[in-house]
């Protein structure tokens, strides 16, 4: 890991010098480490499940409702089987949304009956996973792009829909106006094949000037 995230960085700082900037703020920024003030450990389901609580949320939001949803299974988040068990109103109460029962439902489903696994995911493609997940309504490419980061740890993932990833790149590039998707990718272009570690990047920026917003 040490060794890839060296090299990750090393080619980043090379390719863009705006983002150079903030590999040298942040010479030793490890994405894992640094996530797991945000995100309990959790599998394939887990992932998807605190994907979709997060959807339009703030990260703080999306925080305290995964840890209503742990309260009302014990400490811990449900399984496949516990979520199809469950009265939607139990789910309601913890702040989700009926869209999002539904769709929490309906991976529950696929989980349950075996057409999705951590084992499975493992072994598909980016793309693949993107292709199946998209099916199910109310998942998205952002859903899914968040999903191949903190449970895949995939190397080469955009969110291009991520508002506070584009107020990221707004900021850094000294743009007048957010990107669009567009113009999000043709910035990316040059993070090739290491587009999660710059987003991680961007994203730690982000936040931490959250912080300090008045």
């Amino acid at each position: 890991m040490t060794d890839r995230l060296a090299t990750a960085r090393a080619y980043l700082r090379q390719a863009d010098p705006a983002l150079a900037k903030l590999i040298d703020e942040h010479p030793h920024f490890d994405p894992r480490v640094w996530m797991k003030q945000f995100i309990p450990r959790m599998d394939a389901f887990g992932a998807l499940l605190f994907q979709v609580v997060g959807q339009e949320l703030s990260v703080s939001s999306a925080q305290a409702i995964v840890a209503r949803v742990q309260q009302a299974f014990g400490g811990r988040l449900p399984e496949p089987g516990e979520i199809l068990d469950t009265e939607p109103e139990r789910l309601r109460t913890a702040g989700l949304s009926g869209r999002k029962i539904e769709t929490l439902r309906e991976l529950a489903r696929r989980f349950a009956a075996g057409e999705f696994s951590d084992s499975g995911f493992a072994r598909l493609t980016d793309e693949e996973i993107e292709a199946a997940l998209t099916e199910i309504p109310g998942i998205g490419p952002w859903t899914v792009r968040g999903f191949l980061i903190i449970f895949l740890d995939r190397t080469d993932v955009l969110p291009v829909g991520d508002l506070a990833l584009r107020r990221a790149v707004k900021r850094l590039y000294g743009l007048d106006q957010l990107p669009d998707k567009e113009q999000f990718q043709q910035v990316a272009e040059s993070w090739r094949p290491y587009r999660t570690l710059a987003v991680m990047y961007l994203f730690e920026s982000e936040y931490e000037l959250a912080k300090v917003r008045p």
